[in-house]
């Protein structure tokens, strides 16, 4: 059971659990009660989605592990699962079970909530998968990017999901309210932020596997400008990060609202500034390691001003966190 939990990347689907039920709990609702409407999403069909996704995600990391064998063995030999724990047959196998049924779960619910867009994407992320494991994570950029975009259609498919339910909940009648942009302005902050993550990480994880993809004539961003320039497209992502993250704090007006800038100065500059040092100071592949691993605990971190968010939106229009107690009002 071990080798199959460590085949599905377990911790990564359990954090794409998390992220999709805090876009919906903590952010798409809390942006709904001061419209005075209700999610339009049935519980069942979000749980839906997150089965989808999550099944889908793990055929991807199956997929890519069938593909990466001779390169593990490389990079990572005491890691190499496929062929070794469990053989490629039954990897093939339960990548297509995992594939197929989280694709007919989506399809199913683009049926259910009639929208073509949505039942095309999880196509799409799923065509995406299969040909990032077999060419295109080898190509300059390409990958990184592949990976990136897919990571945030994560929290977005949420979104859309409880936008086509508002559609066939009220039809037309939506498209006259701010209701839905107010729903896509928050889920693809956290979108963007998600992608640019990840695409950090992408860069440092290619930097670290360095080796083994150079003797299987990969082309991947270390591999054609070099682990130094490389290094320096990490800074100019993070300083985007920053940004990107600093613009959306200059956005956010909350009555008495401290918490955002300080979440935002310990959650993300502080971090990242711990980051640069890693990267700085990085020489062997097992310092790589260490910096990749600690991007995802910055993407769990920023991840989690959800919870502030929902906070603050609780106490400005006064209604119950969690439908369990209210907050106070921020004196005048």
């Amino acid at each position: 059971m071990h080798n199959y939990l460590q085949l599905v990347r377990y911790k990564n689907l359990i954090i794409i659990l998390f992220l999709q039920w805090v876009m919906h709990a903590c952010v798409i609702k809390p942006v709904l009660l001061p419209f005075r409407v209700p999610s339009a999403t049935p519980e069942i069909a979000f749980w839906l989605l997150v089965l989808s996704t999550i099944l889908i995600a793990a055929g991807g990391y199956i997929v890519n592990d069938y593909f990466d064998v001779k390169i593990d063995e490389i990079n990572r030999p005491d890691k190499v699962i496929v062929g070794k724990n469990i053989s490629k047959k039954s990897t093939m196998r339960l990548y297509q079970i995992c594939t197929i049924i989280g694709l007919c779960i989506g399809i199913g619910l683009a049926i259910w909530v009639r929208n073509v867009t949505f039942g095309f994407l999880f196509v799409a992320i799923t065509g995406l998968l299969w040909f990032y494991s077999a060419s295109y994570k080898r190509q300059f950029l390409v990958g990184n990017l592949i990976v990136g975009v897919t990571t945030a259609l994560v929290p977005f498919m949420v979104g859309l999901l409880e936008v086509s339910f508002l559609h066939r909940t009220y039809g037309e009648l939506l498209d006259f309210t701010p209701v839905a942009p107010s729903i896509f302005s928050w889920i693809n902050g956290f979108a963007l932020f998600a992608f640019l993550v990840t695409l950090i990480r992408e860069v440092v994880k290619d930097m670290e596997d360095v080796e083994g993809d150079r003797e299987m004539e990969c082309r991947t961003m270390p591999i054609v400008w070099g682990i130094s320039r490389s290094k320096w497209v990490v800074y100019g992502l993070v300083a985007v990060v920053i940004a990107a993250a600093g613009f959306y704090v200059s956005k956010i007006h909350f009555a008495n609202d401290t918490l955002t800038m300080r979440y935002y100065i310990l959650g993300i500059v502080v971090p990242f500034i711990y980051f640069f040092y890693l990267i700085i100071r990085a020489k062997q592949q097992s310092s790589l390691h260490q910096a990749a691993g600690f991007l995802k605990f910055i993407m769990v971190v920023g991840i989690c001003y959800s919870f502030v968010f929902y906070f603050l939106q609780a106490r400005a229009y006064g209604f119950p966190l969690f439908d369990l107690f209210m907050i106070n009002q921020p004196a005048v």
